[in-house]
Formats: C-alpha cells, structure tokens, sequence
C-alpha cells in the first residue's frame, strides 16, 4: 500500500480511499452524471429501480443511524453503572447481527463473547466462564430463532442453580414491537430498542453494534463521533471515499473482476474485513464475490480477476513496504463503518441490484438423523460424496476442485467450534493454491447465502463428544447444529449446486487429516 498513498486519494474526517480513480474512472463519472451520491445523501430510494424501492424505503435509516445512537448513550452509561460486577459480556443472536458488535470489541481490545452457534463446545465454555458475573445480550429483529432461544434457556437454568434472578443478567436488542421484546417484558429483562430503518449487516452503528461492544467497554460514543464527521462529505462528488471505494468495487465487476479480496494491512483494525465481506455479499446480490483473505500474499487475495482491498487504521500506522493492494482505506473504525456501507449501497446502484433484499431463513427445525451410509470412512473422517463422485477422500476433494469453472467460486462452511476448531480455517488458502479460484470460508451461520448461485460446496461437520440439553426442548444442542448443517445441504441441493459432506469423527485429528491432504491434492 505504500505506493498508493503517493497518489490521489479521496479523504474525509480522517479516512482516505487510495487507488480507486486507478480501478474504474468511468464507473465514478457515470455515478456523478446520474446525481448518485447526492441522491443517497437524500435517501432516494429510486436508485436501484423499482424492484426494490419498497425494502430500500424501510432500509435506509443507516445513513443517519449515528445521529440516533447518540440517544441511546445515557441509557448505556445508566444500564453499565446498575449491572456493575457484572462483567463477562455474552452475546447470542443472528451472525448478521452480532458481527459488527465482535469487530467493535476485538479492533478496540475489549473482552466480548458472541455466541452465534449451538456448538456445544463454545457454549459450554461460555457457561463455564464466570456465570454469576454475566450479562446474557440477545439480539433479534423480531424473535429468537431455536439457537439463541437455546441459549436463553441454558443461561437460565446457570443462574437458577447459583441464586441470582436471571432477569438482572439478560438485555435485550430488538425491534419495537418485536415479539422478542414482549418476551423479555415477561422475563422482567432490559430492553434496548433497535432502529426499524437498518437491518442486516448494515446494523454497525445501530444498538445491535453499540450495546454489546459499550457493555464491554469499547468507548461507542467515539465511533458515532468518527461516523457523524464523516457523514457530510457523503454527497459530495469530490473528496467522498465511499463514492471512490463503491465506485472501484462495481467498476472492477463490470470489467470481470468480480472478486473482492478484502485484507487486513497491518496498520490495526484486524477482523473488520471479516464485517465488510459480509456487507458486501448481502448488498450485491452475488454480482461481486468477497473474499475475506488473511493477509495481501495469501493465495487468492490478487490475480487478473481479482480486486485487492486492504483495510487498516489511521494512515503511518505501520503499512509495510511490501503490502501491495489494488484500493486502499485506511481510517477510524467509525468512519470505516459508514463508508463501506455506503460504498456497498453505491455498488449495487451501479451494478443495478437490490441491496436490501431479504435473504432466506436458516432451516434449524432438529430432524432425525441422516440415513444414508458415508461412501467412505478414512481416518478420522467419514466422506458423504454425491452421486458421479470418486467415495475417497482425496478423489472427492479433486472432484470438487477440478469441477469449478471459470465463473465459479468455491466455498467452505465449517459447521463447527471456531475457536476450539480455528486451524480448519488453513483450508481457504490451501484449496485456493490448489484451485486457481476464488475460495470462502464461513463458520455455521455466518456462511453468506448471496453467493450460493454461482459456488461449489464444502461442508465440514464435527461429532460431539460432550453434549449439552437443551432445557425445557426436546432436544439437545448438538442436535440443533445437525439440523443447521442439515438444512444448508438441503437449501443447497434444492439449488442444484454441488455439495460435498466431510464428517470429522475426532474433531482435531480429523482436521489434521484434511489440511494434510488438501495439501496435497491437485488438479
């Protein structure tokens, strides 16, 4: 990156786009010439045609959402003072919805659980970690789905058995209105309510972000401040750098490089890149493809195809001479926020598509089990290899591989613990050496559907060896992700994509085995 900050740059309240004018200067005149940032700025919801003008004028409230968080900074400081000792913060809900509040946490270095999973594994170490001094966060639009019900429950049943009343412990983020917040009028719990205008990933700088990462500590008033500094060069035609990285992002696309490698550039801010992959995946709608890579050299981050943009803090925060990227953004993390999801927003305007369209919900509804025998069983992994597939494991990883074509990406869902499991994600740039094509990986929920159309699929399972009860269900925990797992096999066959199932039956030699021999495999 050090040569593009030599360049021209778009900068505004701290934050600098580089290298987008090198990208696509076209695609940024023809946003000018139809008045695009102006009209944003103003909420015109007729930018991305009327197909979408009923979601897009419900969905914009993003673009003063940091006005209105202001409200609820003396709610924060009142609810912080009153939970007092209690100060293992967990947060359960939709990945969509608790992403932003992780990166919020982890960029500024305070502790915060999230539990977006039934992975028994993390939900048991949750439970074990200071129970009398936690704060249960819940974070729905509407209600709780069976996984974060599940964890209400469980949390429930810790605080019966150790004394206190389980209503001081749990806070509530939903929607007004919602019947998650009638609920927690029952359960006596706080509730914080969340702006109707904003939902999905673009919930950054709404209570779903701010509460649990201002209960964990994080200082959110500064990111509101950050985002509101930024907010008036948003219609400008100069000097706006989410006009520049939106524009750079659908320019690229329209020329055929339809990847977004998104990279961390060493200047802090780690694991937001995580955040804008999954903003831009739901925004376009599968015409841009985000690759979440792990560093600028890591395979699959550069090539003809390939737009590469590094994201970091403040510019002179440490960028090293050899980080090479195509687009720069450096800045605040609040400013950060709103410019990429104004750039995603201008993206999809350019790109003709609905950014705001509702994605399919999960199916988590626990079912028997699966009848069908695995095609082989190799060490510590079983192989569910579809009809016209080589059973073993190293023929079917090949098969997988070799089938991609060349408007096809490959994507990983690993229905696992991704703490306790984290080196299955060494398969992303493994299988992207090996494939030559763009390759994602997601964990359980947050496996973006966007992009399902065009991808071939690697789901990855796990056994459980120490199961937790779901109290007061049917059901147990583990039960609850097979039947994730299950439905994402489903909602993928019912698309006629290609799905190959591995089975770890011992979890840590199992994903020994698979780096080993995906390491191995060529095509």
């Amino acid at each position: 990156m050090s040569d593009l900050l030599a360049g021209p740059a778009d900068v505004a309240a701290g934050l600098a786009v580089h290298g987008a004018d090198a990208v696509d200067r076209s695609a940024r005149a023809a946003l000018v010439a139809h008045d695009v940032p102006a009209r944003l700025a103003a909420k015109d919801p007729t930018l991305w045609g009327a197909g979408a003008e009923a979601a897009a004028r419900t969905r914009l409230g993003w673009l003063d959402t940091h006005c209105r968080g202001r409200d609820l900074l003396p709610q924060l400081a009142e609810l912080t003072a009153e939970l007092g000792d209690l100060d293992h913060v967990v947060l359960a809900g939709d990945g969509d919805l608790t992403l932003a509040a992780e990166v919020i946490a982890g960029c500024l270095g305070r502790p915060l659980t999230v539990l977006d999973t039934a992975d028994p594994g993390p939900v048991r170490a949750a439970l074990a970690d200071r129970p009398a001094r936690t704060v249960l966060v819940l974070a729905a639009r509407r209600g709780l789905d069976r996984t974060a019900d599940a964890h209400l429950r469980a949390w429930r049943a810790a605080w019966d058995d150790s004394g206190p009343e389980a209503a001081r412990h749990v806070v509530v983020v939903t929607e007004p209105g919602s019947p998650l917040e009638a609920l927690a009028d029952e359960l006596g719990a706080v509730v914080i309510p969340a702006d109707p205008a904003v939902a999905g990933p673009w919930t950054a700088l709404t209570a779903f972000g701010l509460v649990p990462a201002a209960l964990a500590g994080a200082p959110v008033t500064e990111l509101l401040d950050e985002a509101a500094a930024l907010a008036g060069a948003l219609d400008r035609n100069r000097d706006n750098p989410g006009l520049a990285l939106g524009a750079a992002v659908a320019g690229a696309a329209e020329h055929g490089r339809t990847t977004v490698a998104l990279v961390p550039d060493g200047t802090g801010l780690d694991g937001l890149h995580h955040w804008a992959a999954a903003l831009l995946a739901a925004a376009t709608g599968g015409r841009v493809l985000p690759v979440a890579a792990e560093s600028p050299d890591a395979p699959g981050a550069t090539g003809a195809a390939v737009l590469t943009v590094g994201l970091g803090g403040a510019l002179g925060a440490g960028a090293g001479p050899g980080v090479v990227a195509d687009v720069a953004v450096n800045g605040p993390l609040g400013a950060h926020f709103l410019t990429w999801e104004y750039a995603a927003a201008v993206a999809a305007a350019a790109l003709r598509v609905d950014p705001f369209a509702e994605p399919a919900a999960g199916d988590d509804e626990p079912t028997a089990g699966d009848d069908e025998p695995p095609s082989s069983v190799e060490g510590a992994i079983e192989v569910y290899a579809p009809a016209g597939a080589p059973a073993d494991l190293a023929g079917a990883l090949r098969w997988l591989c070799a089938g991609l074509g060349e408007d096809e990406h490959l994507a990983v869902t690993a229905h696992l613990d991704r703490r306790a499991d984290a080196a299955v994600a060494g398969l992303r740039p493994l299988l992207a050496r090996v494939t030559g094509r763009p390759v994602t990986l997601g964990w359980g929920a947050r496996r973006p559907g966007s992009t399902d159309a065009r991808g071939r699929h690697l789901l990855i399972t796990g056994a459980v060896t120490d199961d937790l009860p779901v109290p007061g269900r049917p059901y147990t925990f583990a039960e609850l992700q097979a039947a994730r797992a299950a439905g994402d096999r489903r909602a993928l066959a019912g698309r006629e994509r290609p799905v190959l199932r591995l089975h770890l039956t011992e979890r840590a030699a199992g994903v020994a085995q698979l780096l080993d021999t995906a390491g191995r495999t060529r095509t």
